[in-house]
């Protein structure tokens, strides 16, 4: 009879690969991750079929963490404008204060190893936020863009400003701030 699977050994294998990765990359070895969640390598095997498939679950993992983070104490009957704000802020903050994961997020994003079906559940995720900026482009609040390229634009301003409030800690604020100016003026319709 098989042993029961432990959510304690599957969430260790999953923040091992997290380190393991944000330290050595997508290539880093199954042994190397495995020793770090203190389990054997066969066990590791025992809750992910495939290193791709530890990988994928990771990256939606990963990005279900962050849709919680930036959906707590989302501002729902505020303006289209304070909502992003508050999407923006909370996306910020996680990064900052967990660069592994957003370093090994955004390795997962660009990989190949990660499946189209996977990449539609991460999109999932999302599904509130994007439905903000459906009906804020169709109601004429924002530039009409596809949403996932206001993501995209969104995505890019972020890691540049995260990157700029880790270097410089005495002015996050003002980057942060600085930061939301440029993606807010990229998608609003003035």
């Amino acid at each position: 009879m098989a042993r029961p699977r432990s959510d304690d050994k599957r969430n260790a294998i999953l923040s091992a690969a997290t380190e393991v990765v944000a330290r050595e990359g997508l290539s880093a070895p199954t042994a190397k991750i495995a020793r770090t969640a203190n389990v054997a390598e066969g066990t590791l095997f025992t809750y992910f079929l495939s290193k791709d498939a530890l990988l994928n679950e990771l990256y939606l993992t990963l990005r279900a963490e962050l849709k919680d983070v930036m959906m707590a104490a989302y501002p729902r009957s505020r303006s289209v404008k304070t909502k992003i704000r508050h999407a923006w802020q909370k996306y910020l903050d996680w990064g900052v204060a967990y660069p592994d994961k957003r370093k090994v997020l955004a390795q997962l994003g660009v990989s190949d190893r990660i499946t189209p079906h996977t990449r539609a559940a991460g999109a999932l995720v999302f599904s509130e936020l994007t439905a903000l900026l459906d009906e804020s482009i169709a109601g004429g609040a924002l530039r009409d863009h596809p949403a996932d390229f206001v993501s995209a634009i969104m995505s890019a301003l972020a890691e540049t400003t995260m990157d700029f409030m880790i270097r410089d800690v005495a002015r996050a604020a003002q980057y942060s701030e600085s930061g939301f100016d440029a993606f807010w003026n990229a998608i609003a319709k003035h």
